[in-house]
């Protein structure tokens, strides 16, 4: 199987993003882009959750709806949800209704603040796994790393939940602690750039 698709305007692509219409412009404006801001970093955690066992196209469909179900992934007011908010989240047809899910948003939200606390902010611990760059040939080819094995054991040590190594590899995927975009892939060398241009928190 190829490694790329071609888009309707006959760019090259990572070849996940034929699998539906909206993944397109998920890839070229999102996927990859390195992000310091705690908010997004907090949402990635939280969505990748949401996806176990899910595709990520049901997730993106939703996102808006989870935004504005969990405080557009505010934290510190997320931390503040009640056994009253669990239950109406469980009626909210427009998320996943996943009890285990909806309380480890919460849980997390509470495990970030103390993180946050202690570290300074949730981007200056995530980046401290940042891998060396992976060669263009391992592009998409792992699903986990030392570094997303490492990292789930701390937040697991520090009371996360639902953030298996898996979920973090596709955190550090999305978030652009690693540039998985594929060889000749029209976002590999924007998003190279990018990161060249980042400043590590």
């Amino acid at each position: 199987m190829s490694s790329l698709f071609i888009a309707s305007d006959g760019l090259p692509r990572c070849h996940w993003t034929g699998g539906a219409p909206e993944f397109v412009a998920y890839h070229d404006n999102e996927w990859g882009y390195p992000v310091n801001d705690d908010i997004r970093l907090f949402e990635k955690v939280c969505l990748e959750s949401f996806q176990s066992g899910l595709s990520w196209r049901t997730i993106l469909a939703k996102r808006d709806n989870f935004r504005t179900a969990f405080a557009h992934f505010d934290f510190n007011k997320v931390s503040e949800f009640t056994a009253e908010d669990v239950e109406a989240l469980l009626q909210n047809s427009g998320i996943v209704r996943h009890r285990g899910k909806i309380e480890a948003v919460i849980n997390n939200a509470k495990r970030a603040q103390e993180l946050v606390k202690k570290e300074g902010s949730l981007a200056a611990f995530f980046w401290r796994y940042e891998p060396k760059p992976l060669a263009v040939n391992q592009a998409q080819i792992l699903t986990t790393s030392e570094q997303s094995i490492a990292l789930s054991k701390e937040l697991k040590k520090r009371g996360w939940k639902f953030v298996g190594p898996t979920t973090m590899f596709a955190l550090m995927q999305a978030m652009g602690l690693i540039n998985d975009h594929v060889e000749n892939c029209i976002c590999r060398a924007k998003v190279e750039e990018q990161r060249q241009k980042f400043k590590r928190p």
